[in-house]
């Protein structure tokens, strides 16, 4: 299924790049991109997104295994619908979840390495907020996410048009 090519080749990025960040840089160290907005920067974190849930390595393993096993039972359901946009999205989350289940697996952490930092005055003053640092798969994950959510407002938004449609005819057949 097409699907698990498109989950295959977010792992493989995202451990190409993983690899790449490893072995060319030293932990800590920041190349700029685009000046201080935007940087690579070698970072391992040992929790979930934005830090969260520090040295729960075993936690995140069997949470990722549970998420793995229900994501690919559900692509496999998906075969018989006609939706496109659902399957793709669950494609990113697994290839997300994947990416980073092994880097937690083989070296209890998850190398990142995008580093944004946003600065903006603020009545007079500069507020500087640097977003936390993430990597490919955490990338994969969240558009996928966002994927699911647009594809529940299109289904909402077609379902309720049917039954809209529905109530239409039957009022008209009542006349």
């Amino acid at each position: 299924m097409i699907y698990y090519i498109y989950a295959a080749i977010v792992v493989l990025i995202d451990q190409a790049t993983k690899r790449i960040v490893v072995n060319r840089m030293e932990l800590y160290e920041s190349i700029p991109v685009i000046g201080e907005f935007f940087q690579i920067t070698s970072h391992r974190n040992k929790g979930a997104a934005f830090g969260i849930l520090q040295n729960q390595r075993w936690f995140f393993i069997i949470v990722t295994l549970f998420v793995v096993v229900g994501v690919i039972w559900y692509l496999s359901k998906m075969v018989k619908e006609r939706r496109k946009l659902l399957p793709v999205a669950l494609s990113l989350v697994l290839g997300g979840a994947i990416g980073n289940f092994i880097d937690r697996l083989l070296f209890g952490e998850v190398v990142d390495f995008f580093h944004f930092t946003f600065r903006f005055p603020w009545f007079g003053r500069e507020i500087e907020y640097q977003y936390p640092i993430f990597n490919i798969a955490d990338s994969a994950i969240v558009i996928g996410v966002g994927l699911i959510l647009l594809d529940s407002l299109l289904s909402w938004k077609e379902e309720a048009k049917a039954a809209k449609a529905a109530k239409t005819a039957e009022s008209g057949e009542s006349q």
